[in-house]
């Protein structure tokens, strides 16, 4: 099966030679007969930073491309360069896709969708009542808001930026009803209560090693889910496996979030099954 259409697209962040998204939407795009290229656009290796957002979404446009994908530093800091938001994407008030469409930046978030639909088939039947999430960036909004719509009743959000956290607990619980959000005080005995744990956070990927939380704070009762991807079984998940804990790993939100950009980019449905699949073959 071949089609007329082609794609290019891209993906803007900083530090994402690893990253598994070009191969995920390639391998989707061959496989629907699709021409499909994707590239990455990496602040690091440019020796940028997000001030060369409106440069680089500029050069993309002139360029023909499809759409971006974003990631992290940029997901909010794209946002006032946009001429529209879904409200996905407004609620959360982060975007991680950007389609280009007559003339006009369309931010979208698939973050929270893939999030969601990797909690369902991992931790559906866990408890969560109380749960602890570090990081209030961009992904982090994102997750908050999937763990709230998936029946978190109490989420403690931690953040390096103190301020940064309780911005995103307000934006929640006008979202979703005070008070189920609150920035989090003292992290010991928020995680001594929690029913989990969720980083949201870029600690344990390959070029920021470490745990988010100290290691003793961790204890059997605890799930932990993880959404960073590269390395797949993180110093954290690997810790909590260790002491017996139920984990979900970064996996499933990488593609779940890939399969709906890919359908906004190519106006194409995803075979969810397949580029998961491909992910893991990719993950050994």
């Amino acid at each position: 099966m071949t089609s007329s259409k082609s794609i290019l697209a891209g993906l803007i962040g900083a530090g994402i030679q690893a990253s598994r998204t070009p191969a995920m939407h390639e391998h989707e795009g061959d496989a629907q007969g699709i021409r499909y290229l994707y590239r990455l656009i990496d602040l690091d290796q440019l020796k940028l930073d997000t001030s060369a957002l409106p440069d680089l979404l500029s050069a993309a446009e002139r360029m023909s491309f499809t759409g971006l994908n974003i990631t992290f530093p940029c997901k909010q800091a794209i946002i006032p360069l946009l001429d529209e938001l879904s409200d996905e994407a407004r609620g959360i008030g982060a975007v991680n896709t950007v389609v280009f469409k007559d003339g006009k930046r369309i931010g979208h978030n698939t973050d929270c969708l893939g999030f969601s639909e990797g909690f369902k088939r991992g931790l559906g039947d866990v408890a969560r009542r109380r749960v602890v999430q570090m990081g209030a960036g961009g992904a982090g909004a994102a997750v908050a808001h999937a763990l709230l719509s998936e029946g978190v009743e109490q989420l403690s959000i931690f953040d390096v930026e103190p301020e940064r956290a309780q911005a995103l607990a307000s934006n929640l619980n006008e979202h979703f009803g005070s008070p189920r959000a609150q920035a989090g005080g003292d992290l010991s005995s928020a995680t001594a209560a929690a029913d989990g744990l969720v980083n949201t956070t870029p600690m344990g990927m390959a070029k920021l090693p470490g745990m988010p939380v100290p290691k003793a704070l961790l204890r059997k009762e605890l799930w932990v889910a993880e959404i960073v991807y590269f390395p797949l079984e993180t110093e954290l998940l690997r810790e909590a496996r260790a002491i017996g804990c139920r984990t979900l790993d970064g996996g499933n939100m990488a593609v779940f979030q890939a399969v709906k950009a890919f359908e906004l980019f190519s106006d194409a449905q995803a075979d969810a099954q397949r580029m998961l699949d491909h992910f893991h073959s990719m993950n050994g």
